[in-house]
């Protein structure tokens, strides 16, 4: 690799970031037009221009990605490295009045000196080895590492053996819209052209994971995310009666209690932790105001997993939301007895009884009385599908509260479900040719790079990213229990599934270092960023196709 690759990686991440592309906003397509402008200078693509391509996503904004294919030229070798990295960035008003230098590097860091700052990131200002900026860091860098590695091996692509596939793609910082359209092309390529691909390579950002924390990461495999959902049916009642009714929010508040930052739902790995699970949304759905107690209430986590399948979450949520469903009954039994004791009344027990299904539950029980019920909610989902602009967990909160209005069963009840996003834990346990393979070309990568930087590998890239989609489980009952209990799975919320499965790939991120990520003080440190990611990323590589 040439030592002085750095000046020209500096060089596409400042052109890049100067694209602003927030996230569902025109400017996404900006940016994706600046990769497809900055290959098509490039020789390789001069001669050869039917390997850089736009799949589009299919919305309203008309976004797309770039697909960059190089092939080497040295024999016939079909084993291929598939890259990607995101091109939009998450928005600049925490800025405030420097928004316009947001995405200007060079000017922002002028006008950074004029501004209060915490003691770090005024070091690091005035240090000149850190360049701020937004979408630097998160993940600019980084595309620019991937497309100068690929324009110095493609000015000597006579030499080079393999292939490399390159999506640069947009949405990753909102749905994925941009991966999850790629995905299908990626795999149609593979058949079309009998590729062997032999990993996932994202060079999203890497950071310090604790305080005090001085490694430099190299992650393989990657953290999954789930939604569990509730909705909490309690029972309304007058405040002047307030014992008559149970109260939603008080069943929420009792799971939110049980569930949130709880360290028995994290996934333990060869040691690696994920995060316990924490509330994303919590409130009740009483539309308007009254003197009557709301009658429902709904709440959802971010869940983090490493080892844990849909089928095996949704089982720990409903025992969860039960034991905290009666945790909420005897709680307010107990107060109801105080209550009495101080009003001079008798005291009987109060009617509730903890209760909690999945939606699947939910769906046969209904389905016993009404066998038309599926008729009824599959024409409830086409009319919400008229909505276009009716967010996703609304939609399966919607599909959730119409199912449970045709049950004849008015009693209090927590039903489980799952909220869209998915996104699939890849665990690169080695066990596997191919993520063997991996393993040990990123060892030989980190052994064999010498630098001052603490090196280290791990098994789960910690952040929610792209890579998610490399792959996804095969159990045909873990994927029904994820699509029987996400309402929307297959309309509203789609996933390539199939393709997500036939790519099968073992995951890893070799990412810029930096500090701050969707905080007006983000920012890159240069000598890692700038020199030892790309060396890493370019021995993993050439590893990967030595194999």
């Amino acid at each position: 690799m040439n030592k002085n690759i750095a000046k020209r990686i500096e060089e596409i991440a400042i052109e890049l970031t100067n694209e602003l592309s927030v996230v569902e906003t025109p400017g996404e397509l900006d940016s994706v037009n600046k990769v497809h402008e900055i290959f098509s200078k490039m020789p390789y693509y001069k001669e050869h221009p039917q390997d850089i391509f736009f799949v589009e996503t299919g919305d309203k904004l008309g976004r797309k990605s770039v697909v960059a294919m190089m092939r080497g030229k040295k024999g016939n070798s079909k084993k291929t490295v598939v890259m990607i990295g995101h091109t939009d960035t998450v928005g600049i008003s925490d800025y405030g009045n420097l928004q316009e230098y947001a995405n200007k590097p060079y000017e922002l860091m002028e006008k950074l000196k004029g501004v209060t700052l915490s003691e770090e990131a005024t070091k690091d200002l005035n240090s000149g080895d850190y360049l701020f900026g937004r979408g630097l860091f998160d993940m600019k860098t980084g595309d620019a590492i991937i497309m100068a590695l690929m324009e110095e091996i493609g000015a000597d692509i006579d030499n080079f053996e393999g292939n490399l596939i390159f999506a640069a793609v947009c949405d990753e910082e909102g749905n994925s819209g941009g991966m999850l359209s790629v995905v299908p092309k990626l795999v149609e390529i593979k058949e079309r052209e009998g590729l062997e691909y032999l990993a996932l390579l994202d060079t999203d950002y890497m950071t310090s994971e604790y305080y005090g924390d001085e490694n430099k990461y190299v992650y393989i495999g990657t953290v999954g995310k789930l939604m569990p959902s509730f909705y909490v049916v309690g029972k309304e009642t007058h405040v002047g009666e307030s014992f008559k009714g149970i109260d939603p929010n008080q069943i929420a508040s009792h799971i939110t209690s049980r569930i949130n930052l709880n360290p028995e739902f994290c996934d333990v790995a060869e040691g690696e932790v994920s995060l316990p699970p924490i509330t994303l949304h919590q409130r009740d759905l009483k539309p308007e105001y009254s003197v009557q107690i709301a009658k429902s209430a709904t709440l959802f986590f971010n869940y983090a997993t490493h080892c844990s399948t849909p089928d095996e979450v949704l089982v720990k949520m409903k025992n969860a939301a039960n034991e905290a469903f009666q945790s909420a009954v005897d709680t307010l039994n107990d107060r109801y007895k105080t209550f009495c004791e101080m009003a001079g009344r008798n005291h009987e027990m109060l009617p509730w009884k903890a209760r909690t299904m999945t939606y699947e539950e939910l769906f046969a029980l209904v389905e016993k009385e009404d066998p038309k019920v599926k008729d009824k909610i599959d024409a409830y989902n086409k009319e919400l599908m008229k909505d276009e602009d009716l967010d996703p967990r609304t939609f399966s909160l919607k599909m959730v509260e119409k199912l449970h209005s045709l049950w004849s069963d008015r009693e209090p009840v927590v039903v489980v479900y799952f909220s869209p996003p998915y996104y699939p834990h890849i665990y690169v346990e080695g066990k596997e040719e191919k993520e063997k393979n991996l393993i040990d070309a990123v060892a030989d990568a980190v052994d064999s790079t010498k630098t001052d930087y603490k090196l280290v590998y791990k098994k789960f890239f910690p952040y929610i990213s792209d890579l998610s989609y490399g792959a996804a489980p095969k159990d045909p009952a873990i994927i029904a229990a994820l699509k029987d209990n996400m309402p929307g799975f297959g309309s509203k919320y789609n996933l390539p599934l199939e393709d997500m499965q036939k790519l099968d790939l073992p995951v890893l991120d070799i990412g810029s270092f930096g500090k701050d990520a969707h905080k007006f003080t983000e920012r890159i440190e240069k000598n890692y960023s700038f020199n030892v990611a790309p060396e890493l990323v370019y021995k993993t590589i050439m590893n990967l196709l030595k194999k």
